[in-house]
């Protein structure tokens, strides 16, 4: 299981636009799905943008800071899901917050959502979770998600402006990392290729390797960003959407990599050490391992409502 975070900076290029681009490039084996947590506390787009309005904003993120207050957090981010794999469940979005204000009521619940996104992959069924932090994400309450990823993904465009910029706030994100996560090599730059300089020079000047490169494609971007265009299986065959899944590729190998390296021994007995990444007991994971078994027929009327129809997989319109 895998958790990837996503984040941008001033100046930086669409953070949510290249999540969902991975999301819906995520390499799924049989049984394998992928869901994309919108936790940018300045606000979700992705309902208004790629989904243009289709899908109620009653869903979403900030859903889940009552239910947590009320012990039923893993039943309900479930409910929350929006499938974008036409019913098959395999790519599902976690929308985001439809007014900034409502981030303070998440104060206490970031935690516990991000120990819930560390947990899907001991499910039954595994989950990979892609987190997208926005471009403030990574610093108050919401930070505790970038410490407990396995990569946290800053995206720089090559330009001049943008990498001046990206410079002092990875400092900061690597000294976070370092001091309260599980350090700073989880991070790796994706770079959006606008601008003179290359792959190595944006790796060098900003101390981080670089995981990925996304050409500079408006047109196809605003698809992402906006619904509009072409978003059949042109869209999904093009140059961008497959720079996106080699890059999420890149992404999985290289959480897997850090996993494995960063993996605690067993402790005398056979049994793992707790600690702060051990899933919640007692916080509803029975109810979340039952909820993913439950058959679509016998899940709530819900669902339809709330699930763009007649999509194909990977489709955003």
């Amino acid at each position: 299981m895998t958790v990837v975070a996503v984040t941008g900076g001033t100046g930086a290029p669409g953070v949510t636009s290249t999540a969902l681009a991975l999301l819906l490039t995520w390499p799924l084996p049989a049984g394998r799905r992928v869901i994309l947590i919108e936790a940018d506390p300045d606000g979700g787009s992705i309902l208004a943008g790629a989904l243009q309005g289709r899908v109620s904003a009653e869903y979403g993120l900030h859903q889940l800071g009552v239910a947590h207050r009320q012990g039923n957090l893993v039943d309900a981010f479930f409910r929350q899901l929006v499938d974008l794999s036409d019913g098959r469940r395999e790519r599902l979005l976690l929308p985001g917050l439809v007014d900034p204000t409502q981030a303070s009521g998440l104060a206490y619940t970031w935690d516990p959502i991000s120990q819930l996104a560390a947990g899907l992959g001991n499910q039954q069924i595994p989950h990979d979770v892609i987190i997208d932090l926005g471009r403030r994400g990574t610093t108050g309450a919401s930070a505790i998600a970038a410490r407990r990823a396995d990569l946290v993904l800053p995206l720089v465009r090559g330009t001049l402006p943008s990498l001046a910029q990206a410079q002092p706030r990875l400092a900061s994100l690597r000294n976070d990392l370092d001091t309260h996560g599980t350090g700073s090599d989880s991070i790796a730059l994706v770079v959006i290729e606008e601008g003179r300089y290359a792959r190595q020079e944006i790796g060098k000047h900003l101390e981080a390797p670089v995981l990925g490169l996304l050409p500079f494609d408006p047109e196809r971007a605003r698809v992402l960003s906006h619904g509009e265009g072409d978003t059949g299986k042109r869209f999904l065959r093009s140059k961008f959407m497959r720079a996106a899944r080699t890059t999420a590729e890149a992404a999985l190998a290289l959480a897997n990599q850090r996993r494995m390296r960063l993996a605690p021994r067993p402790a005398p007995g056979g049994e793992l050490p707790s600690g702060p990444d051990a899933p919640m007991p007692g916080d509803g994971w029975a109810q979340a391992a039952a909820y993913i078994r439950r058959p679509s027929e016998s899940r709530p009327e819900v669902e339809p409502a709330h699930r763009p129809a007649g999509e194909e997989a990977g489709h955003v319109r």
